[in-house]
């Protein structure tokens, strides 16, 4: 059986699933499609949080960007999973505890006024449709090239799974859905990591192989990997690049956007009791861990076997000759992701840093014209990594069902997000309070069609690769929803006027300083600066402003709250209620 044929099979295969489990757990009611009905195995909903969150940021972009950039990117690991920690520890239980379908719910009524809910809902809906744009761009480079159709096609492709098991059936179908989606993604990620560990180390368990003997050099494998990066001019993989300040601005952004992601937070209104919130952050970290533990293992391993591949004879021997490239080059050129160029006509593809100096001069002694692998997209590795190691057929159609099952996995979340907070707190809380349950069914319904149209649109026109655009949305959910969250349970004196500035202030600030600064949309004509450090205000890179900006949040609340009415003694209790367990001394309990 051909490629194409086994990856259609294998594709084809896991969106039946996904369409009928949604048929089969078809929401009825308002409960079951914001929230499950409330009845939701904690350790069910840890893997379809997992799911949720291991978006194509994470299975598809991730371990291309510590490829290629080292010790510098694992910020990306450590403040995706920290902000796990903060979720479960801060936010988690005391959210499930208030018992709300959606967090502008939570917002509305803690700081009782519609004002701060609306505001909560644009800030979500803000966060929710930047994040889904990496679903969408991830998905349509994984159709590119396994399905062999255009990124647009993939798109269109995508976005109909999506809205048939989503619409139909809203949370309850997603959560059973993102389980299946879970199990195609781990096993998808994991078996050809395994592969490529036991070829290179030869031991079959992807974190330890990190750290063990590369088997045909006999060195340590990162030993193995800084050499021949350095001997190409590049920097080293495992030592310390760019700002130690941004790097930890940046961390600290990923940590708290991550608690206050709303398609996040929304998985824990699905569990029976506020005991199973913390249980379901806790299993969700342990799903979480088996994919994290893995990806830089995989970026290593990859990046190792693109320079042997691409230098079979060594930095001093000759490099690879383009007529014989590998299918895996040839399949990827066709996407238009990757690319090559013989700029001095010898018929070789030369890979070096060429604007290293020393490499520049040696470069020129032997002839080269510059680096001749003139386009790497990092959301191809590990869609090509079975590829790159020639790993058999059935493990390159796995990879393609496990890469889309992570785009449309947290697609699926954040477009329900979007659609509560459309249907629940924008049509049902103000413009039409006495709607029915069956209009609000249909509106939510109808919300949700219209995100997935909308994500559509945008996925069809990114403003960056796959992880970048999350990051974004990761520091807009840091300024703007966290800190609102975090003083609302653990804050009697912040008030509505409080909240509203606050999250007014956070939001605008981050949105400008990414405007202004990352140059995201650029218009022309405009005096927009570029993306240079040199620009930057006071060096803070614009991916890691979502700290400054939840500073900001906090201090203009709690100024504002100090210069108006204090907070009514009505939710005063109302915190005491949600903070301290029932039975305990000085609980309120009603």
């Amino acid at each position: 059986m051909d490629q194409y044929t086994l990856n259609l099979l294998v594709v084809g295969a896991s969106f039946a699933l996904y369409v009928g489990i949604a048929i089969w757990a078809r929401a009825g009611s308002t409960s079951e499609f914001y929230a499950a009905n409330r009845g939701v195995n904690p350790v069910m909903n840890g893997m379809a949080t997992a799911a949720d969150w291991m978006s194509a940021a994470s299975f598809i972009s991730m371990a291309g960007l510590i490829a290629f950039v080292g010790y510098g990117n694992s910020s990306f690991l450590m403040g995706w999973t920290g902000g796990y920690v903060l979720l479960a520890m801060l936010l988690a239980p005391y959210l499930r505890k208030f018992g709300k379908f959606t967090v502008p719910e939570f917002i509305g009524d803690r700081f009782y006024s519609q004002t701060a809910r609306l505001v909560a809902v644009i800030a979500l809906i803000v966060i929710s449709v930047t994040y889904v744009i990496g679903q969408m761009t991830g998905a349509g480079v994984a159709f590119s090239r396994f399905l062999e159709v255009e990124s647009s096609t993939g798109l269109y492709i995508a976005s109909a799974v999506v809205f048939v098991y989503a619409v139909l059936g809203g949370m309850k179908g997603i959560t059973y859905t993102q389980v299946a989606q879970y199990i195609v993604l781990i096993i998808a990620y994991t078996i050809p990591a395994v592969f490529i560990s036991l070829q290179l180390t030869g031991n079959p368990i992807p974190g330890l192989g990190l750290f063990s003997t590369h088997t045909e050099s006999g060195v340590p494998l990162l030993v193995k990997l800084n050499q021949v990066l350095v001997e190409l001019g590049f920097n080293d993989y495992t030592g310390q690049h760019g700002s130690t300040f941004n790097m930890f601005l940046f961390t600290l952004s990923l940590m708290i956007g991550t608690a206050g992601l709303p398609h996040v937070i929304i998985r824990f209104f699905t569990v029976p009791k506020v005991s199973d919130a913390r249980w379901s952050a806790g299993w969700a970290l342990v799903f979480i861990a088996l994919l994290y533990l893995t990806a830089p293992a995989v970026g290593a391993m990859a990046r190792l076997n693109i320079i042997n591949t691409l230098w079979p004879n060594g930095i001093e021997g000759e490099a690879l000759a383009i007529d014989q490239k590998p299918d895996w080059m040839i399949n990827w050129e066709r996407t238009g992701l990757l690319g090559f160029e013989d700029k001095n006509g010898d018929g070789l593809i030369q890979y070096y840093n060429d604007k290293n100096a020393a490499m520049q001069e040696k470069a020129t002694a032997a002839g080269w014209a510059g680096n001749e692998m003139t386009r790497f997209n990092n959301d191809i590795l590990v869609l090509a990594n079975p590829e790159i190691a020639q790993l058999p057929g059935w493990v390159i159609a796995l990879i393609a069902a496990g890469g889309l099952a992570a785009a449309l996995s947290t697609a699926a979340g954040l477009l329900l997000a979007i659609s509560s907070a459309v249907s629940h707190d924008l049509i049902k809380s103000q413009i039409n309070p006495n709607i029915s349950e069956k209009g609000e069914l249909l509106a939510a319904r109808i919300s949700m069609a219209g995100a997935i149209v909308v994500a559509t649109y945008l996925g069809l026109n990114p403003p960056g690769f796959a992880a970048q655009v999350v990051a974004l949305a990761f520091g807009l959910a840091a300024s703007s929803i966290f800190p609102v969250l975090m003083m609302g349970i653990f804050s009697k004196r912040v008030n509505s006027a409080g909240a509203i500035a606050g999250m007014t202030v956070g939001l605008l600030s981050t949105v400008l300083y990414i405007f202004t600064y990352l140059g995201w949309f650029f218009i022309p004509g405009t005096n927009m600066l570029p993306n240079t450090v040199d620009n930057w205000l006071f060096g803070i890179s614009p991916l890691a402003f979502g700290t400054v900006g939840a500073l900001l949040n906090f201090v203009t609340a709690y100024v504002v709250s100090g210069m108006t009415k204090e907070t009514p003694q009505e939710i005063r209790d109302l915190v005491d209620s949600v903070r301290i367990p029932r039975g305990a001394a000085g609980a309120i309990d009603h």
